[in-house]
């Protein structure tokens, strides 16, 4: 008896002999899924592999007039944001009532964040062929809502230029470890627990990213060539000129109703701003590879860029969810991105990432942004082609701070 029981006995479980057991039928299923297509298994699609294409293919499939600039189409919208813009606010005004300054605020926030989609079209140039009407209008749009034209358009310049990039991308790039690790535990906060990432852009515009110096608002920043010192000057008067308007607005009508008319919406703006372009950059549901060194390239950055669809905002906001092609052609003005994408996506193919489809208001993306920042916090500090990590300690945090 003891040498009968010496020897392991097998194990032997019901889904390894049930005829239509999971275990049995699934992997046949899967074989035949992968052999539908020419009778060859399917490879599974590594993002961070070289792409087929050139850029000059992705460019050739958009058709020539969507990177024509219509000056007067461009100022139609301005037009009927600045309409929308005023009509909300005389609204507000004559009505006085709680329930409506609620949805004012939500409104004109929105409504801010469209005439910044606007100014951004002036400082990539989309918005026309003439260099002066772009700056005009561009200080105009962003100076109303505390941006420095010039300041932000240079900064944002280099992001396009160098996405993807880990040591030098500009905005919402990854931190590698070593920067990470030497963070105080509030700045870790600050920039990874909900809703504190959303009010970043104010500070970045004054102090830039953690592991980077300068402003956008001094001219002497390291942000600036020699060349943009005027530039940056114009901007920031205007920007001070702008302040310099609320403060009189506050001492006449006093600061609660500046307040109500004005801040309220300047951080439904903020909040929009924060949460786009983070999740244009982060949040999939695989993860998308940042490079260094010789592994990086304009189009390898660009292609790990990602579209969002914002249901009913789409319109309101300038199809600025067509992010992809916006990224590797800025050029192009934003009421054509959309055609230029459908465009573009045969040619891009598996390196496209479909957006999910948003209900009338985008209230899916919060989901994606709030596990964005549980599971994305660094880069190794060695290797040219990286993906995030999660700091387990911050993960273990965030899920508790949810909990409660």
């Amino acid at each position: 008896m003891r040498l009968l029981y010496s020897f392991p006995r097998p194990r032997i479980s019901l889904r390894y002999i049930w005829p239509w057991s999971w275990a049995v039928t699934a992997p046949k299923k899967k074989k035949e899924a992968e052999l539908a297509n020419g009778g060859e298994p399917q490879e599974k699609f590594e993002c961070a592999s070289c792409p087929p294409f050139k850029i000059g293919d992705v460019r050739a499939a958009i058709p020539s007039h969507c990177w024509v600039k219509d000056p007067w189409r461009s100022m139609s919208y301005v037009l009927r944001d600045v309409v929308v813009i005023a009509a909300l606010a005389l609204a507000a005004g004559h009505l006085n009532s709680w329930i409506f300054w609620h949805i004012y605020w939500l409104a004109q926030g929105t409504m801010f964040w469209a005439i910044f989609v606007l100014g951004h079209d002036c400082g990539h140039g989309s918005f026309s062929d003439s260099v002066r009407l772009n700056n005009v209008v561009g200080h105009l749009l962003h100076s109303a809502i505390l941006v420095p034209y010039h300041g932000w358009r240079i900064s944002h310049r280099t992001h396009h230029q160098n996405h993807g990039n880990v040591d030098k991308d500009e905005s919402w790039h990854p931190l590698s470890e070593k920067t990470y690790r030497v963070l105080a535990s509030s700045s870790r906060t600050l920039r990874f627990r909900f809703p504190f990432p959303l009010f970043a852009f104010p500070a970045y515009l004054w102090w830039r990213s953690p592991g980077k110096e300068g402003s956008h608002f001094l001219p002497s920043s390291s942000l600036f060539h020699p060349k943009e010192k005027q530039d940056v000057m114009v901007s920031t008067v205007c920007w001070s000129a702008m302040v310099a308007s609320l403060l009189t607005l506050s001492w006449v009508y006093g600061p609660v109703a500046v307040l109500k008319f004005y801040g309220v919406p300047y951080l439904v703006f903020i909040m929009w701003l924060d949460l786009v372009t983070y999740l244009h950059h982060h949040g999939h549901r695989e993860r998308l590879p940042w490079y260094r060194g010789k592994e990086w390239n304009y189009l390898r950055g660009g292609l790990t860029t990602l579209d969002r669809d914002y249901g009913w905002i789409n319109n309101i906001h300038h199809d600025i969810g067509t992010h992809v092609v916006h990224h590797l052609f800025p050029q192009i003005p934003h009421y054509n991105l959309v055609e230029a994408t459908k465009a573009a996506k045969p040619v891009l193919g598996k390196y496209y990432r479909e957006p999910e489809k948003s209900w009338p208001l985008p209230v899916h993306l919060f989901g994606i942004l709030l596990r964005s920042l549980r599971v994305d916090h660094f880069v190794s500090d060695e290797g040219d082609v990286v993906y995030y990590q999660t700091d387990p300690r911050l993960y273990a945090a965030g899920r508790q701070h949810k909990a409660q």
